[in-house]
């Protein structure tokens, strides 16, 4: 019974900030200011993580640009949101029954004497992952390269890979999607990748490249400014993040992410 009330306990203790903020009301806002404080929030823990020495420099450099691109791709606009009071009693009634499911479902099908996975177990499910990846890569290679299907097959590919940090692989497969057909974004996916790698020559082409069809997209002249600072032309970085804040409007989500990069040059 002991046990029962402690495990009670602490799913009350876990739930209640989410108890605080329903029972709690808040000022209205929209997707796009809920992403951009998150974003914001994860960019001050990498940093606080880079301080207590959890991170080093290149992990942390790593995920800040991973954070930065996000905010960078995130919606400009915030659509029409609807349904406020509804989706607080929907999550209000979750904060029971979610707790209540999982202990109803632990009772009936809990081990709780269970090992923790072995290494063999998590040996095996890597393998299987590695399967898949090759039949992937075996069905592409039945496939046109120039069709649709090929490059969708390429650019999920190289997700997987990227996923799993295996950034070579992962180049390889969004680069044979752009030769299929080009477009920014993915240039943009590719040109980060090349970053990351070291590859600024490359990546810089890349974005060359698309910025001759949109000069003016915000997400293509940041990583053209990335690639010239990582390259070690920070004037050249300069010149670039200034004048993309010169284009930006005053409210543009992803101004602090250039600001930040721009305090940072030497």
């Amino acid at each position: 019974m002991t046990l029962w009330l402690l495990l009670g306990a602490v799913a009350l203790l876990a739930l209640a900030p989410l108890i605080v903020t329903l029972l709690r009301p808040g000022r209205a806002r929209g997707r796009a200011e809920a992403d951009l404080a998150l974003y914001r929030a994860q960019l001050a823990e990498l940093d606080r993580e880079r301080e207590s020495g959890r991170l080093d420099a290149a992990q942390h450099q790593a995920a800040t640009l991973e954070v930065q691109r996000r905010i960078l791709a995130a919606p400009k606009e915030d659509a029409p949101e609807f349904g406020t009071r509804h989706t607080s009693a929907v999550l209000a009634a979750m904060v029971f029954l979610v707790p209540a499911a999982a202990l109803g479902l632990y009772l009936v099908r809990g081990v709780p004497d269970m090992p923790a996975a072995p290494f063999v177990e998590r040996q095996r499910l890597a393998e299987e992952e590695n399967a898949m990846l090759d039949t992937l890569r075996g069905r592409l290679a039945m496939l046109d390269p120039s069709s649709d299907a090929a490059r969708q097959g390429q650019i999920l590919l190289g997700n997987a890979e990227r996923s799993r940090g295996r950034l070579e692989e992962a180049a390889r497969a969004y680069r044979t999607a752009l030769d299929a057909r080009f477009d920014g974004p993915l240039a943009a996916d590719l040109a980060e990748l090349e970053i990351e790698r070291g590859e600024h020559a490359a990546a810089a082409a890349l974005i060359a490249r698309a910025l001759g069809s949109s000069p003016r997209e915000p997400r293509l002249r940041f990583l053209a400014g990335l690639a010239e600072a990582r390259a070690g032309r920070a004037d050249n970085a300069r010149r670039t993040w200034q004048a993309l804040l010169a284009d930006a409007p005053p409210e543009a989500p992803w101004r602090p992410v250039v600001e930040r990069q721009l305090q940072a040059l030497p």
